[in-house]
């Protein structure tokens, strides 16, 4: 009998121990927690559908959309994963496509999310869905539409690495970066 008692106290402390180690390796994603409601990281085995808004006319793949637990239970949470290491501050490009996948799920699910995650190598940044930020997404969801109309387009950096891989660099003639 002693035997048996030592092997379920040897059970419960192992199943302890499993606990305390997934929840511990959960904390050191920096990822909200929450149900994951939709993934793109490439792992599943099913490529998912874009989510589509077609209020905003906007179309987006985010790596993960969470629901939150706790004090925002229910609120679903975009989260972009990037593979460099965690810079100071976001790079405004990764921030408008995260909130491009906040106004989608606030036009999917019918409610603004608060913020959505940046999740880069050694750490996240909270980036919170502010109007000026839903405001830039719009402004320039607009300004890609109105350049597909147009017949020329201006080169729109300065970046000659961005310059030398662009699959449209011939079209820019005296414009591009060599």
């Amino acid at each position: 009998m002693a035997i048996f008692y030592a092997l379920v106290m040897a059970l419960i402390a192992g199943g302890a121990l499993l606990l305390w180690w997934a929840w511990r390796e959960r904390a050191a994603t920096g990822l909200p927690e929450g149900a994951v409601l939709y993934s793109d990281t490439g792992v599943e085995r099913a490529v998912p559908q874009p989510l589509i808004s077609r209020r905003y006319g906007l179309v987006g793949k985010p790596d993960y959309l969470l629901e939150a637990s706790g004090s925002q239970r229910g609120a679903v949470i975009p989260v972009e994963v990037k593979s460099r290491a965690r810079p100071a501050a976001p790079p405004e490009g990764h921030m408008l496509q995260l909130a491009t996948y906040c106004l989608i799920v606030e036009d999917l699910h019918g409610r603004r999310p608060t913020h959505g995650v940046l999740r880069y190598a050694g750490g996240s940044h909270t980036v919170p869905f502010t109007d000026e930020l839903r405001r830039k997404v719009i402004g320039a969801a607009e300004a890609i539409r109105a350049a597909r109309r147009a017949t020329a387009v201006s080169r729109s950096h300065d970046d000659r690495r961005r310059c030398q891989s662009c699959g449209y660099r011939q079209a820019c003639g005296s414009e591009a970066l060599d």
